[in-house]
């Protein structure tokens, strides 16, 4: 279909031109094709433009606004930029359906605070999730490098206040997230998993120490806090924020912050706390159980590791009828552990890598299990024989040394804890192998203690619900290599607080788009990414059309339950000559 003109010459010599919308219909018996006017629109220089714009604004409405923008610009469509969309529009969707948008706008009510607040913070978890990076990155990311829906762009300044609302609204908005999570997923918190990492600071020294309150917080801003308590009056002790203390990123060197995070039996952490670099574990576990008893949980089991596993601690988990599920130090020597190994009795198979034994001791109510893993045991044999390759290597020959000389490479290999362990000194002075030390090591092949205080779990839950406190390694994990927790680009106490809490809300959407898809975030955000959004410019305007979505974008989003995203996201008509 196609407009056709005609020509006739006057007899004055003057020159008339017609215009016609033809079609073209193929003739079979000529094997040819004639042109069929459709209709005529009359002379040229006495066309009703007026009604031909009508027409074409008819027959715009049957196409979609790009591709009657692109109908009507001719060849002056210009393509202007393309930006991923497809992670972005993924985690919104998520966002959206566990409400964490409503609960945000909710709080929001009242205060004299910028409403694309909940947009801004949205936008710092999905950098996170996608593309870490500072939050000063973060805003030249959502300008120009991803399409965040409701936020074309944003300031640093912006970002920072929105961190310091976060801080402030922490408490309600865990609570509220994890009824939101619960109800979606339908989560049985009969077990959740606590544990703790740290992070340290590329800076020399650590911060000024203030007066803070049991929980770490400071008191000369915890009143300002929403979740004022009547131990903020206390006066607290003084500690650093970035403090050192023990690194379990092997960086005793450098201050740290220490971070806890709980998490449910499928890998969904519900919430997260931040302390002073130098507070022991024992004391966080106390502030972690007053928090979620807020709750009103109706049954928790804590699964924690061995350095929760005090008699303080347990005590005070048992409050309010809860339980425990806690690592024993097999190697502590204490007389619990070495009762409950001393005793005999059979091993019940769970799994070619997992046999259990359950130990009850006359002088608690507590459950002792012994989980014994037979090719770790292998491997612990292997290492052994290794260490002990290189024990006889480094004392061979030190019986001719000098007493002094033998007193050096004594104190030398003290300093190495696995070598240090089978060393004995004969009364003499001599350095020799410790074959009894041997041989206590070999009862503890592949075996762990566990301590439980439910009578009701079995000996083989009570294992397998210890080993998924490997969870929340994998948490740690992903917070530190795909999340980015680490470097932090903040120096202020409330925003690395809040920068945890982003990299909290990242991973809760990551592991509930794993569940969901029941793959890893890694392929998942690498196929949805391939969802781009593209920019064209011409006479008539500026449109934004999405690529087309392929059968495996389609089928990560149904899983989600997120729609797909609209073919044209924004239409911009041009303003007229």
């Amino acid at each position: 279909m196609y407009v056709r003109a005609t020509t006739r010459k006057n007899k004055d010599g003057s020159t008339v031109r017609y215009l016609q919308l033809a079609h073209n219909e193929w003739d079979a018996s000529t094997g040819t094709s004639r042109p069929q006017v459709l209709h005529s629109f009359g002379r040229e220089d006495q066309l009703d433009r007026a009604a031909i714009e009508r027409l074409v604004a008819s027959l715009a409405k049957l196409l979609d606004p790009a591709a009657a923008l692109r109908a009507t610009s001719g060849s002056d469509l210009t393509f202007l930029a393309s930006r991923p969309m497809g992670g972005a529009h993924a985690l919104n969707g998520l966002w959206h359906r566990i409400g964490i948008d409503t609960v945000m706008k909710k709080l929001l009510k009242g205060r004299r605070l910028d409403p694309a607040a909940e947009r801004v913070l949205f936008a710092l978890v999905a950098n996170r999730a996608l593309a870490p990076s500072s939050k000063l990155a973060a805003t030249r990311w959502i300008e120009h490098d991803s399409h965040i829906p409701g936020l074309p762009s944003t300031s640093d300044d912006a970002c920072y206040r929105a961190m310091d609302w976060l801080l402030k609204i922490e408490d309600k908005l865990a609570e509220e997230v994890y009824w939101q999570v619960a109800d979606l997923l339908n989560l049985e918190v009969d077990l959740l998993f606590f544990d703790t990492t740290s992070t340290y600071f590329e800076t020399g020294e650590p911060d000024t120490p203030v007066a803070r309150d049991d929980h770490g917080r400071r008191l000369d801003q915890h009143l300002d806090q929403e979740t004022e308590s009547d131990e903020s009056a206390d006066e607290g002790n003084e500690k650093s924020f970035r403090a050192y203390g023990k690194s379990k990123d092997h960086r005793p060197d450098l201050p740290q912050v220490v971070i806890g995070m709980a998490v449910t039996r499928t890998g969904i952490p519900i919430r997260v706390w931040s302390w002073p670099g130098n507070t022991g574990d024992q004391a966080l576990i106390r502030q972690v159980r007053e928090d979620l008893r807020e709750w009103k949980l109706t049954r928790v089991v804590w699964v924690a590791d061995r350095g929760f596993a005090s008699e303080a601690n347990r005590r005070f988990l048992q409050r309010a009828g809860g339980h425990y599920i806690l690592g024993e130090k097999i190697r502590s020597g204490s007389p619990a552990a070495q009762a409950a190994l001393s005793r005999q009795g059979r091993y019940a198979h769970v799994t070619d890598k997992m046999q259990v034994k359950q130990v009850q001791l006359p002088d608690t109510a507590d459950r002792f299990v012994i989980c014994h893993n037979p090719d770790q045991a292998k491997r612990d044999a292997a290492i052994r024989a290794d260490l002990l390759a290189q024990l006889e290597e480094a004392i061979k020959g030190s019986d001719k040394l000098k007493p002094l000389k033998r007193a050096e490479l004594r104190g030398k290999l003290s300093t190495k804890p696995g070598l240090h362990r089978f060393l004995r000194t004969t009364p003499g002075g001599l350095l020799r192998i410790d074959k009894a030390a041997i041989k206590a090591e070999e009862r503890l092949d592949g075996k762990f203690l566990l301590r439980c205080s439910d009578p009701h779990l079995s000996a083989e839950d009570i294992a397998t619900g210890y080993k998924q406190l490997l969870e929340v390694e994998r948490g740690w994990r992903d917070m530190k290599t795909i999340i980015d927790l680490r470097p932090v680009y903040h120096r202020k106490e409330d925003r690395i607080r809040a920068h945890v809490l982003l990299c909290w809300l990242a991973l809760l959407l990551i592991r509930i788009a794993e569940t969901t898809c029941d793959d890893t975030w890694l392929n998942l955000r690498e196929e949805l990414e391939r969802i781009h959004v593209g920019t064209f410019s011409g006479p008539a305007g500026t449109f934004r059309q999405r690529t087309e979505t392929s059968p495996a974008q389609r089928a990560i989003l149904a899983k989600l339950g997120v729609t797909e995203p609209k073919r044209i996201i924004t239409l911009e008509p041009g303003t007229p000559a």
